[in-house]
């Protein structure tokens, strides 16, 4: 299926991207980069390029994750569900009611579904912030800009983007340290509109079934008959 086959028009890109980033991961106002002077590459000391590799390797001992989250808004508005994520590019974002919406990576597209509406829309999935969740090998000199490393009591923070996708959103990574663990996100637009992702209960190096990351199909779709 390709992604004028059958998903429906869009009420906005801007919604669309910020439901996929947010599931990862996760929530980004995107096209707030267009036409801006992209954020400077951070100046990285020895200490910098030691904590990103050590994070590569973190990153990349994920294979599988279930966790559930919570997520807050610009607004202050909080809602909960659960992300599973199977590398290299699979993910699922289930809400949790009232929030009708379902998001997954098939490997190749991201798709937002809102059961509501029975309305579903697709991006490819390198041009959305849920690519720095689920690409492997996890890079951080390749096709990633790192624009600032953090250390604190807490642990570290890397704030990025994706070189050639500056228009998708600014992410930050926030990790603790001793041992190192992905315990948030954050997904910031050009505005500063900034969408807080936090994880919790999670479990690592488990079977997560196929099924989990099937493109979601609308009804109408299904009552219309098969793909092209």
């Amino acid at each position: 299926m390709t992604t004028s086959d059958h998903a429906t028009p869009a009420p906005s890109r801007r919604l669309f991207v910020r439901h996929a980033a947010s599931l990862a991961s996760l929530a980004v106002l995107a096209g707030g980069l267009i036409g801006r002077a992209r954020p400077a590459a951070a100046a990285l000391s020895d200490q910098d390029q030691a904590d990103l590799g050590r994070i590569e390797q973190y990153m990349d001992g994920i294979v599988t994750m279930q966790a559930k989250f919570q997520q807050v808004e610009p607004d202050n508005k909080i809602s909960f569900g659960k992300i599973y994520l199977r590398k290299p590019g699979r993910l699922r974002v289930e809400y949790d009611p009232p929030v009708p919406i379902l998001v997954v990576a098939d490997g190749l597209l991201i798709s937002y579904y809102d059961k509501e509406l029975d309305q579903l829309n697709q991006l490819p999935l390198r041009e959305s912030t849920a690519w720095f969740l689920v690409r492997q090998p996890m890079d951080l000199s390749k096709g990633i800009t790192v624009t600032q490393v953090d250390r604190s009591q807490a642990g570290l923070q890397v704030h990025l983007f994706q070189t050639d996708q500056p228009d998708s959103g600014k992410v930050s990574l926030i990790f603790t340290d001793g041992p190192l663990q992905l315990t948030h996100w954050t997904v910031t637009d050009a505005n500063n509109q900034q969408v807080s992702v936090g994880l919790y209960d999670i479990q690592t190096g488990i079977d997560l079934p196929a099924a989990l990351f099937q493109t979601p199909t609308a009804k109408r779709q299904k009552q219309g008959g098969s793909a092209h």
